[in-house]
Formats: C-alpha cells, sequence, structure tokens
C-alpha cells in the first residue's frame, strides 16, 4: 500500500506511461498525483485520469522554475482550470523559483520575483476559490513567502512537495496542518532524513518526483512509481515504526489529502 504523491507522467516517453502505470499498481501503488508544468501536460494528464480514475489525480498548474506566464496566458490558464471545478483534479505543481533566482543571484544578474510572486497568489487564490489541494514548489526561504499567501487566502489543504527549509517553517506547515512528501533520496540524504524523522507522521507522504533521478541505492535507474514502497520503509525504520502500519497511514494521509479512492 503506497501513494506517490507527486509525479511528472507526462515527462515520461509516450511509450512508457502505460507500462509504468500498470507495473506500479500491480506493485501496490494505490494512487498516483500526476503533476502538470504548464498547459502541453494537461491533456496528456487528462487523458491518463479518466482511463485510470481513482488512481490517477490530475493536478494542473505551471511550474515556477521556467518564465512565468504573461497575464493573458495566466488568466486562460485559470479559466481553463474553473471549467473543470466539476471534476477531480488539484492545483499544481506551482511555487517559486528558487533554483533559477538563486543561480542568477550567484552569477551577479539580475532577478525579479515579482512576476512568479503574482503568479503564485493567483493560483493561491484559485485553490482557496475551489478548495481544491495546491502542490507547492517552494523550498528554503521561499516557503515562508508561500505561507504568507496560504495563510493570507486560508488555504486548507497545501502540500510543500521535497520540502527543504527551516525549522521555523517545519514549525508554521504543521502549525497550519499543511502536508510535506518525502522522496526516495530518504534512503541516504541527511537533510531528509532528518525531516522524516521529526515531522508529525500524520502530516507525511511519500512521492518519487519521477522522472527526476535519484542516486544511493537508485542510481542509474529509472524513477518509478513503486519506489514509494521504498520510501514508506524507510520513513518506518528511521522512526522505529513497524513498516506495514506506517505504509498504512502514509497512503491514508494522501488519500484523505487528495481525495484519492
Amino acid at each position: 500500500m503506497a501513494v506517490d504523491a507527486h509525479i511528472h507522467l507526462d515527462q515520461y516517453p509516450d511509450d512508457r506511461r502505460l507500462p509504468l502505470v500498470g507495473r506500479a499498481a500491480s506493485a501496490g501503488v494505490e494512487g498516483m498525483v500526476a503533476v502538470s508544468m504548464g498547459f502541453p501536460s494537461f491533456a496528456v494528464l487528462g487523458e491518463l485520469a479518466s482511463r485510470y480514475p481513482g488512481l490517477i489525480l490530475p493536478a494542473y498548474g505551471h511550474h515556477p522554475e521556467q518564465p512565468p506566464l504573461k497575464a493573458e496566458e495566466l488568466d486562460r490558464m485559470l479559466a481553463w482550470i474553473r471549467k473543470r471545478k466539476h471534476e477531480p483534479f488539484a492545483i499544481g505543481e506551482v511555487g517559486l523559483p528558487y533554483y533559477m533566482r538563486t543561480e542568477a543571484e550567484a552569477s551577479g544578474e539580475p532577478f525579479d520575483e515579482a512576476p512568479y510572486l503574482a503568479q503564485l497568489e493567483a493560483f493561491v487564490k484559485l485553490a482557496a476559490e475551489l478548495d481544491r489541494p495546491i502542490a507547492l514548489h517552494a523550498v528554503y526561504e521561499d516557503a515562508d513567502k508561500a505561507l504568507d499567501l496560504l495563510e493570507r487566502y486560508r488555504v486548507r489543504r497545501a502540500h510543500f512537495h521535497w520540502f527543504k527549509g527551516s525549522e521555523a517553517a517545519v514549525r508554521r506547515i504543521a502549525a497550519n496542518r499543511y502536508m510535506i512528501s518525502i522522496t526516495p533520496d530518504v534512503l541516504y540524504e541527511p537533510e531528509i532524513r532528518e525531516l522524516a524523522a521529526n515531522v508529525p507522521l500524520e502530516l507525511l507522504m511519500t512521492e518519487t518526483d519521477g522522472p527526476w533521478p535519484f542516486e544511493g541505492p537508485f542510481s542509474g535507474r529509472e524513477t518509478v512509481p513503486e519506489m514509494v514502497l521504498a520510501v514508506a520503509r524507510e520513513i518506518a525504520s528511521i522512526r522505529g515504526l513497524g513498516e506495514k502500519d506506517t505504509a498504512e497511514r502514509l497512503a491514508a494521509n494522501a488519500k484523505r489529502f487528495y481525495g484519492i479512492g
């Protein structure tokens, strides 16, 4: 029993998607939240969700580590999403461009964060309006900026995927009962292992962020949804808990949060 709470199914080759999903389901993956990079992802994810209802939940948004949408493009995307308010979906992947911004700053190049903040605010407002879960790319100091917006608009369900950040940010996430997901690098990355040990279990989920590649025991391997089974086992080991019970609780967290199943 496991749920991959964050995967880019549209980023896999066309001929890999259906075998990937089928094998994951056979291995015990009971749900996948398929996040988007932008408009080109939407048709692919919608088709997968209709083919596998109850197994794949699409998430619609514009990934922040790319140029922000122009105002008219953003309005068109928001309108497209609103039209699907009677369908199951989440908002995501959205957030702030931490890696683009810090790379630009390290090179001495100017970086205007304002359009990214405005774009994120629009998606946060939409999540509040439609009462949908929102999957966030917001790490380190960007998590605090995202939290400001989430609290301002009283968003109920926010998911910080592959989170990295301060203890203060973790406390703030926990106080709002928002979720954090753990990736396969929990098997070898001290920062993620510490997070898995200390965040309340009821606020944790598992994810792969596939097809992003991992190191350690996963080096050279294709990232597949069933890797969340190993993530759940490792979280149980780190916390000194039973594997089966921990896996069930983590899966239940994701199902409850995203309304899967």
